[in-house]
């Protein structure tokens, strides 16, 4: 085992260090898991190291093999990242009150925190109407492209990237374009998605100011064929008092 020291002097642990990559590589590959030489690749480590490390993490339960040189996330990463959501005050509080949101408005309802230029979804109240809008827990988005990121890059400047990425030829993809979007999303209170992710869904975000600087937001997203103004009023009026009750509900941010 050996360590580092940080430009801060908080000394890391190489081994950890790669254990952590490790994790969020196959993470991202999740859909198209990664055979072992793509993971030496990424990590820029040895085979033999990278080998023995993916070893003791399938023994342990935090990675899995098929068996054929492939591997993906194991079980135990579940019950981590459901112990976190568990455990986690906001979204206790923020839970209860998106069900109602999507009970009255018939929609699909998130809430999301900021991760550097990504936004992570941390809870999802799906519609049961037919046509509508999918998501999951722990999907992992560029903020740029969603309404939840937008709204919350809104009050954090410092975390808009240099590079914008296209995942949809609605996606604003330069920063003049994107300051524009964030001005009109700082006058009127909340932002807006057109298809920017998804081709169909358009959004409507708002941050949830209880903790400075600004971290989560709640959005609704909304199949484009009910996008109509009358619709959109009404339920940004509810999601405006929404916000209302979450912030008066949740503990003091220090």
């Amino acid at each position: 085992m050996t360590a580092t020291s940080t430009p801060n002097g908080v000394r890391t642990v190489k081994s950890a260090s790669r254990t952590i990559e490790l994790l969020e590589y196959l993470a991202s590959r999740q859909a198209n898991p990664p055979h072992l030489a793509e993971v030496c690749t990424a990590l820029g480590a040895p085979r033999s190291s990278v080998y023995a490390l993916l070893r003791t993490l399938v023994q342990q339960g935090w990675v899995q093999s098929d068996g054929t040189d492939g591997y993906s996330l194991g079980i135990r990463v579940l019950i981590a990242g459901t112990s976190y959501i568990d455990s986690d005050p906001y979204v206790r509080i923020v839970r209860p009150i998106l069900v109602d949101l999507s009970t009255t408005f018939g929609e699909t309802f998130h809430m999301g925190r900021i991760d550097g230029d990504k936004v992570v979804y941390l809870f999802t109240q799906e519609s049961h109407r037919e046509l509508r809008a999918y998501s999951r827990v722990g999907r992992r988005m560029p903020a740029t492209a969603t309404a939840l990121g937008k709204v919350i890059l809104a009050h954090r400047p410092e975390l808009i990237p240099e590079t914008f990425e296209r995942l949809t030829e609605f996606s604003i993809t330069n920063r003049v374009d994107f300051d524009a979007d964030v001005a009109t999303t700082l006058e009127r209170g909340y932002s807006t998605e057109d298809q920017e992710n998804t081709l169909g869904v358009r959004c409507i975000a708002f941050p949830l100011p209880y903790s400075q600087p600004v971290t989560d937001a709640i959005s609704c997203s909304i199949p484009k064929v009910r996008w109509t103004e009358a619709n959109v009023e009404r339920i940004t009026e509810g999601m405006r008092a929404a916000v209302i009750r979450i912030v008066e509900s949740a503990p003091v941010s220090v």
